[in-house]
């Protein structure tokens, strides 16, 4: 009697299984020999890749989504994407996706050390259409070496070592603004009058955390929100990523970058003003926050 692939041990069908490596390069000769084709032959078989594409990718976002908001699995889904074949499979469905921003400061990272052997160090101020800005401090700041280290230091790890960073700027060091205090004064009206939702007081929202909330407006409708709270400043952004409308209550939030990103698919967000650093043009919808009488008050109905 033969035996089917699911009753053999584990161990055994694992040792008959292709490899990893030699999966990905049966990818790679298919695609290939497909580019190879010619005219309707081609085109069709495009787009039956397409589709097949398609119909994984929306299993694997349904699974990721689902894992995700179980508490139960959203452990073994983090252990499960630092495994090369879940990885390499999420990313090229575009589930997983690389920050430059971050991807970025991990490699700055690597060569703090030697800018700290001279005296000085670099900030990474952010990523644009390719080009890393990038700050000098210290003894790097405005020194004749300051040139030879960004080239043979900095610039080098950042384009070699970043998808998609092809230049590093230097911006001039500049004093950080001075932060304004929340404050707002109630006059006449009730605010609530005026679609103003009272949350939580604001010594509950902690500082460099992200803070997830329900409101509820006067018009009955309910709206997820995160509020972050960095240093003296609070914004209040409806709980979903611009790239898929996944919820980010459990988005990283970098106080030192003044970032906000996706523990989804890595979108990286200006935690103050909600811009998408790494898709130009992209926006968390944002909504008006005040503080009145120890309070967070946020508009939904905006």
């Amino acid at each position: 009697m033969s035996t089917t692939a699911a009753e053999q041990p584990r161990t055994e069908r694992a040792q008959t299984e292709p490899a990893f490596t030699e999966l990905a390069g049966r990818v790679d000769d298919a695609v290939r020999r497909v580019a190879e084709l010619d005219g309707e032959a081609r085109r069709t078989a495009e787009e039956l890749k397409a589709a097949v594409e398609a119909v994984h990718r929306a299993g694997l976002v349904t699974i990721v989504r689902r894992m995700r908001a179980d508490e139960r699995a959203r452990e073994l889904l983090f252990e499960l994407v630092d495994e090369p074949e879940v990885r390499l499979l999420l990313t090229l469905h575009g589930i997983i996706r690389p920050d430059p921003l971050t991807e970025a400061k991990r490699v700055l990272e690597t060569v703090r050390p030697s800018l700290q052997s001279h005296g000085g160090d670099a900030e990474l101020v952010r990523v644009e259409d390719g080009v890393a800005y990038v700050r000098l401090k210290g003894a790097c700041n405005g020194c004749s070496m300051s040139s030879v280290t960004l080239r043979d230091g900095v610039e080098e790890a950042l384009v070699n070592g970043v998808a998609g960073v092809t230049k590093v700027e230097v911006v001039p060091d500049e004093p950080s603004p001075t932060l304004i205090p929340l404050s707002a004064v109630r006059v006449g009206r009730d605010p609530r009058e005026e679609g103003w939702v009272r949350t939580t007081p604001v010594e509950d929202v902690p500082d460099g955390k992200v803070t997830p909330m329900r409101l509820v407006t006067t018009t009955g409708k309910e709206v997820e929100v995160i509020v972050v709270r960095l240093g003296g400043r609070l914004n209040a952004y409806v709980n979903a990523c611009a790239h898929q409308g996944m919820p980010l209550d459990a988005a990283l939030l970098d106080g030192d970058a003044g970032t906000l990103t996706c523990p989804w698919h890595g979108f990286c967000y200006d935690a103050m003003s909600g811009e998408c650093m790494s898709m130009p043009g992209a926006q968390l919808e944002q909504l008006p926050l005040r503080v009145d009488d120890g309070y967070v008050w946020i508009r939904g109905d905006a």
